[in-house]
């Protein structure tokens, strides 16, 4: 026959694992063995409601196209200078600095003549300065970044004419 579980042990134990750091206690003795264990469950995260897509409205007939007006007219067309020969591009993905310190001048400024291999700028990624030089020689006539602009790979820089 078996000895009553004294309730008593139990609670001490309880109140034992939960005032330490302790995960999990065993207490044994010739009449019972009794063994807790904590092991933190994280709160359930209800599932997030997804919204039906909306129905897509039915095309409608293309309007004709309006006249150009004179402002639009007198507006430079946006240039795409990753295709321009003087294009020196980004050579990887990071942070673009246009001098090595904010106290220092930029590498290069619009209307500047730079030699082929003079550092036009510096990306940093990865906690390392990367030099980013000159591919050819002349004159700087663009420069389409800001310092500390996010740029991508590829992404024009500065065009030299």
């Amino acid at each position: 026959m078996s000895t009553p579980l004294d309730t008593k042990i139990i609670s001490k134990l309880a109140e034992i694992l939960d005032n330490s750091s302790l995960t999990e206690l065993e207490y044994e003795d010739e009449s019972c063995r009794i063994s807790l264990s904590r092991h933190p469950h994280p709160a359930p995260v209800p599932p997030m409601p997804v919204a039906a897509p909306a129905p897509m409205p039915a095309p409608l007939a293309a309007p004709a196209p309006a006249a150009p007006t004179a402002a639009a007219s007198t507006a430079p067309a946006e240039v795409d200078y990753s295709k321009h020969p003087g294009s020196v591009k980004s050579p990887m993905v990071g942070v673009v600095y246009l001098s090595s310190d904010p106290n220092s001048p930029n590498y290069v400024k619009v209307g500047d003549t730079v030699a082929e291999g003079d550092t036009v700028c510096l990306i940093e990624a990865m906690k390392t300065y990367n030099p980013v030089k000159a591919h050819k020689g002349g004159k700087v006539s663009k420069i389409l970044v800001e310092s500390g602009d996010p740029v991508e790979y590829g992404e024009p820089l500065v065009v030299i004419e």
